[in-house]
């Protein structure tokens, strides 16, 4: 039993196979996939790899790269879209100060739109954040404080003074493939101690192929290999962090129970 809680199932590398990834997480013991948007261009393909396949969800939202892309795109349009059965969550949405592709303004504006969305709709934000890590628990926190929303921290690199702001807002964290890479020491500090009942593990496939597979095309299959390098991280039993980290996403994700 596991869940992979952030994948793209729809972006070149695996799209042209989708059969054939779906089928190789399922016989890894992956029951429950999240297919992440990015651009409103793909929500419709998003979705409809949700309609079709029963173990597989989606989100609906602008990742902060294509904030200047798609201006128009506020709360209401992600809430109309968001009554969808099978969209479970809101993004990714909220800052990449790496790669700086849209203005700072326009990212933390649709930033907030998602924050508002998942505030009235009760789902769950995927937030991205990359060398934005004050501007992000900032915002965070100051929306918070209009009104609390449920929301994950996804694919966690920040530092575990993060970690520790965003738990006391009541988030969840994602733990990525990064963490069984040998340089991420300080990812595998904060992921041995975070708390088994806000811990979500993920693949951000196609990117980011945890050891052993790492080089290739990321799958959500590869799941698996991060819940075996975690939980001996975390001197736990794989079936045990596998069973609790699936529980959260059903918990996190309430639509998915539906």
């Amino acid at each position: 039993m596991l869940a992979d809680s952030h994948c793209h199932l729809n972006y070149k590398g695996l799209v042209e196979h989708q059969q054939a990834v779906l089928a190789r997480a399922r016989a890894r013991g992956v029951t429950a996939m999240l297919n992440i948007s990015t651009r409103e261009s793909e929500w419709d393909d998003i979705v409809a790899t949700a309609e079709r396949e029963p173990d597989v969800w989606a989100t609906i939202g602008i990742h902060p790269n294509e904030a200047d892309t798609y201006p128009d795109v506020d709360a209401a349009k992600l809430i109309e879209r968001a009554r969808h059965p099978r969209v479970v969550g809101l993004g990714e949405s909220g800052l990449d100060y790496f790669r700086d592709t849209s203005d700072r303004a326009r990212q933390q504006a649709s930033f907030r739109a998602h924050i508002t969305a998942s505030r009235e709709t009760g789902l769950p934000i995927v937030v991205h954040t990359r060398d934005a890590e004050d501007d992000t628990a900032a915002i965070m926190a100051e929306e918070m404080g209009k009104g609390a929303y449920p929301g994950v921290i996804h694919c966690f690199t920040a530092s575990g003074a993060f970690a520790d702001k965003a738990l006391d807002m009541g988030l969840f964290i994602s733990i990525s493939g990064i963490v069984t890479f040998k340089n991420a020491r300080d990812l595998q500090e904060t992921a041995a101690r975070l708390p088994i009942e806000r811990l979500l593990i993920e693949t951000d496939a196609p990117f980011l192929a945890p050891v052993p597979h790492r080089g290739k095309t990321g799958e959500p299959g590869f799941v698996a290999d991060t819940a075996k390098f975690l939980a001996d991280l975390r001197s736990e039993d794989v079936e045990e962090l596998s069973r609790r980290t699936a529980e959260n996403f059903h918990t996190l994700f309430g639509k998915t129970r539906a």
